[in-house]
């Protein structure tokens, strides 16, 4: 676990440049991802090539996730590397390295709708709304999806 895989072709565009725009620099990626005002205040970014690397402690898996996908889904990065993005510790214990998320990369055709059923079973299309809200504020509407956008899966095992 650590590293995590994105187009890089698509994502969000920021700042200015042509079709062979290198990758943003650390400081405009640490701007977008505090944009989305998640918590993550506390998180370094570094860029190496094409590959933004996460440091830091959030408050919980979910800032974690968020967090990845946040920056992974920016033009010109094609991975992300957190293997040093931890969680933080409940009172009384160390800071844990964060659980494996399940990340899926938008298809041409699909939906919320069509996602929810390929990641939570057939009929479980109703839970596309569980995906939308998992991807706040990165989404900021259920149509507003593209192909090769990655987004959280949330374990829906425990409901």
């Amino acid at each position: 676990m650590g590293i995590f895989d994105f187009v890089k072709g698509v994502g969000k565009k920021l700042g200015i440049g042509g079709e062979d725009e290198a990758p943003p620099n650390a400081d405009t990626l640490k701007k977008e991802l505090d944009s989305h005002k998640l918590g993550t205040d506390g998180v370094e970014i570094a860029v190496q090539g094409d590959t933004a690397v996460l440091k830091g402690t959030v408050k919980d898996q979910s800032v974690f996730e968020k967090a990845v996908i946040a920056v992974g889904n920016t033009l010109g990065v094609s991975k992300v590397q957190a293997d040093e993005l931890k969680v933080a510790p409940e009172a009384g214990t160390a800071a844990a390295p964060a659980k494996e998320p399940t990340l899926y990369t938008v298809q041409k055709g699909d939906n919320l709708w069509k996602i929810a059923e390929k990641s939570y079973g057939k009929g479980q299309g109703a839970k596309n709304t569980i995906i939308f809200e998992a991807n706040k504020p990165m989404l900021t509407h259920p149509d507003k999806i593209y192909p090769g956008q990655v987004l959280r899966i949330p374990d829906i095992s425990h409901a």
